[in-house]
């Protein structure tokens, strides 16, 4: 499938034959304290930095309704974010996966962030649109 935007990844997943738990670790961009003259300008601009994780969830992708009301809730509980990076997580014998597995798979999405792998999660701008990262 095609994914144009978030919500075609909803559909994708509540069409999976087990039931997905979405995983997803919203960030800001930073800048690193060793940074050049030319990268805090450029930071100042509003390009580049680099991303820090800020806060994460995972929900069942029966209990999303769309993104608007995603990125609604990320306002109210927590601090302004610039990115959404998501992953599905499969159940088993129409079972979620464990609360266990789910903060398994969540502090491993934040480690890959932090170290700048981003293989494997799907991240969306505060419109819903998928980011291409370079």
């Amino acid at each position: 499938m095609d994914i144009q935007n978030f919500d075609d990844l909803l559909q994708a997943a509540r069409a999976q034959t087990e039931p997905q738990q979405l995983l997803f670790v919203f960030a800001g961009a930073e800048l690193s304290a060793d940074a050049s003259a030319a990268q805090r300008a450029s930071y100042e601009a509003g390009e580049g930095g680099e991303l820090a994780p800020l806060m994460c969830v995972d929900k069942p992708a029966t209990d999303l309704v769309n993104f608007a009301a995603l990125a609604a809730e990320a306002e109210t509980a927590g601090p302004p974010w610039a990115i959404v990076f998501t992953a599905a997580l499969s159940g088993q014998g129409g079972q979620l996966p464990s609360a266990t597995r789910a903060d398994a798979a969540l502090q491993h999405m934040v480690d890959s962030i932090k170290s700048g792998r981003l293989d494997g999660m799907l991240p969306f701008n505060r419109s819903g649109k998928p980011v291409q990262l370079a």
